[in-house]
């Protein structure tokens, strides 16, 4: 950081100038038996929380417990792995429990510096030191050394709680925001949902039934009887794609989000092969598709047009309507729903961990039948809905980015001293002399030393090994 980009009240410092306790946690052996301290791991901080219940009870000997004992105001960094650098402060009174070793424990002796710290510690300034620090070859980390040498900005204390209240009560908002706009995507979920639930089930076209005078009711027919192909594929032997074949190859990674994706993992055939050993699943443009292995299963798609000819394996299966009596988009929409799948799951069988959809059980799956006027209707009115869902999810898509940036934002402005700025101007007696920045770091260094003297070995204590 630069100390140019800071006010001029305001001091450019090293974490270890700030700490009273920068320690590793210890390594212990779990217990099945709810008995002792719990052990605080990475893994157990997710979302900026932790849930006790499921974290593991531990064997510590007794005269170490005191040691890495947690206590509300620590502050705890992951120092390795794929979360180094994240942090987390417990701001409640944690039961009784310890740190892993892999966690690093920060201490100060102030809460307004704890809790700007903690804010601090989610900032585009440190994360860019943080990167810095844990480059390098191999798995990235931390260490002790490189965290105490962090640089950190340091207000007077009586700024740090302005500073700190400004960012508890934004942030609060950020975060209900952010919260509101994560649910919406389960939202649109289960209302499209909804919506094909309506379109199968006939409620969709209710009143366009009525309003056309529509009467009788839908036929329930098996798929082999209203299309004229229901037919899995199958893949051929001796690596048939490496030689040159022009004809795609579809496998299930190739639907994504109910659609063709076939510029992933593109595979080909030969003509050759295509033609004679796979001449059974030829797939056409306007076939609809659905997997026929998973987890997961209900994938689905329309072959598209962007090859003349397809051709697919064995974990699919293509269906191709009889125009006379179904339209393509409107079993698609029919196989989205996923009656098919529920219909049959109790009965799939496969290895270990893996489920399939027989062919036969495709071919006789039961497809409700209105006429293609009704169809057409279907298919129109979900689309429309479909695409006000996409709207909406675009605009949240963007609202989510909108919020990441002004997270950050407001942290930058925190730390540049501009959230605080109004109050300097006016409140210029809690940030000179006795209540300066300066004297503010000459108590934390006088406090720092005496809590080091503390923790001298001497004939009653152990030495507590620091980092």
């Amino acid at each position: 950081m630069d100390k140019m980009n800071l006010p001029v009240e305001w001091l450019l410092t090293k974490l270890d100038s700030l700490a009273v306790d920068i320690s590793y946690g210890y390594t212990a052996s779990s217990t099945s038996e709810n008995v002792g301290p719990q052990m605080l791991r990475i893994t157990d901080i997710q979302n900026n929380q932790v849930n006790w219940q499921d974290v593991p009870f531990c064997q510590i000997d007794e005269d170490k417990k005191a040691k890495y004992k947690l206590e509300k105001g620590d502050l705890l960094f992951a120092r390795t792995g794929a979360t180094v650098g994240k942090s987390f402060l417990l701001k409640e009174e944690p039961p009784e429990s310890v740190y892993a070793s892999y966690l690093i424990r920060v201490r100060t002796a102030h809460s307004e510096l704890t809790s700007n710290l903690s804010h601090f510690f989610n900032s585009a300034q440190y994360w860019q030191q943080i990167t810095e620090f844990s480059s390098g070859i191999g798995q990235p980390n931390v260490n002790g050394t490189k965290l105490k040498g962090l640089d950190i900005p340091l207000p007077p204390l009586a700024e740090q709680k302005v500073i700190a209240d400004k960012l508890d009560k934004l942030l609060a908002k950020v975060d209900s925001i952010k919260a509101r706009l994560d649910a919406v995507p389960d939202t649109l979920k289960r209302f499209r949902q909804s919506v094909l639930a309506a379109a199968v089930s006939g409620k969709l076209t209710e009143e366009w039934r009525a309003l056309n005078k529509v009467t009788g009711k839908w036929l329930i027919e098996s798929a082999d009887k209203v299309c004229l192909k229901v037919q899995s594929g199958s893949t051929p032997r001796n690596n048939p794609f490496d030689q040159g074949g022009t004809i795609p190859f579809l496998k299930v990674y190739n639907i994504v989000n109910q659609a063709i994706d076939f510029d992933y993992k593109p595979q080909f055939i030969t003509t050759e092969v295509h033609q004679e050993k796979l001449k059974r699943s030829i797939g056409l443009p306007g076939d609809v598709l659905m997997n026929i292995v998973g987890p997961p299963l209900g994938k689905v798609a329309i072959l598209t047009g962007q090859y003349p000819e397809w051709n697919l394996n064995q974990a699919i299966t293509l269906f191709r309507v009889n125009p006379e009596q179904l339209l393509n988009k409107y079993l698609y929409f029919v196989l989205c729903e996923g009656a098919l799948v529920r219909d049959v799951v109790h009965d799939t069988k496969g290895i270990v961990g893996q489920v399939n959809i027989s062919l036969s059980q495709c071919r006789q799956a039961k497809i409700p039948i209105p006429s293609l006027e009704e169809q057409a209707e279907i298919v129109r009115r979900v689309e429309k809905l479909f695409a006000y869902a996409d709207k909406v999810e675009a605009e949240v898509n963007a609202a989510q980015q909108r919020v990441n940036k002004l997270t950050q934002s407001i942290l930058a402005k925190a730390f540049r001293g501009e959230l605080s700025a109004k109050w300097r101007e006016q409140n210029p007696d809690l940030i000179s002399g006795e209540n300066s920045a300066e004297a503010l770091l000459a108590l934390l260094q006088k406090e720092r030393k005496a809590e080091r003297e503390k923790l001298k070995p001497n004939k009653k204590t152990h030495t507590r090994k620091k980092v």
